[in-house]
């Protein structure tokens, strides 16, 4: 470690001259170095502090949370199906919905890994449509019971569930696919997609 020495006449000039041009970077913390002059009290009057207004309420040692934590920065999966523009007819999508129409294919993806799945499910739905079939149901269960995860990027229930849905709007499923939809409760409900195909053309 190098020894400090002390400055040189001409290098404490030259430092001098130097911070008489710094400008602080907060000049809120910098600290006067000027000395207290005993002025009379109508000059010492310093103008009034504003304490700003803390940004989060509140709160004591001790005291529980208010509201519970929000991590999910994602809708449900029910909510963005829902809100899926209709690219089907809507008398079929409405009989679909309601269990009326009866799939003419499915695969049960459940109990897959990822790996496993993801081919299955391009094969299976490319071979229904080159068949000329039109619904199809995907089954990939609700996935397995846990406790609830609050950690800071938690983990959702039911992987493959969230998952094949992204499958089938990305090549090359997404060319055949013309809707996808939650399965109605006699066909595996929220553990099953009803998946609408494109005509073969």
């Amino acid at each position: 470690m190098a020894r400090r020495r002390t400055l040189r006449p001409e290098e404490e000039e030259l430092w001098q001259a130097v911070a008489r041009t710094a400008q602080p970077m907060h000049p809120s913390r910098v600290r006067s170095q000027t000395p207290k002059l005993d002025l009379p009290p109508a000059l010492s009057h310093q103008p009034e502090t504003i304490t700003p207004a803390p940004a989060f309420g509140r709160f004591r040692i001790g005291e529980k949370v208010r509201h519970a934590p929000q991590h999910d920065i994602l809708p449900p999966l029910r909510d963005q199906l829902a809100t899926a523009p209709l690219r089907m007819d809507a008398k079929n999508f409405a009989r679909m919905s309601r269990g009326k129409l009866s799939p003419e294919a499915r695969i049960d993806l459940h109990g897959m890994t990822l790996s496993e799945a993801h081919p299955e499910l391009i094969r299976f739905i490319l071979n229904a449509h080159a068949d000329g079939m039109r619904l199809v149901l995907v089954i990939t269960g609700k996935g397995s019971r846990r406790t609830e995860d609050h950690g800071p990027i938690p983990q959702r229930q039911g992987v493959l569930r969230h998952q094949v849905p992204h499958w089938l709007r990305m090549p090359p499923l997404g060319p055949a696919v013309l809707q996808v939809a939650a399965a109605h409760l006699k066909h595996g409900g929220e553990g099953a997609y009803y998946v609408y195909l494109r005509r073969h053309r």
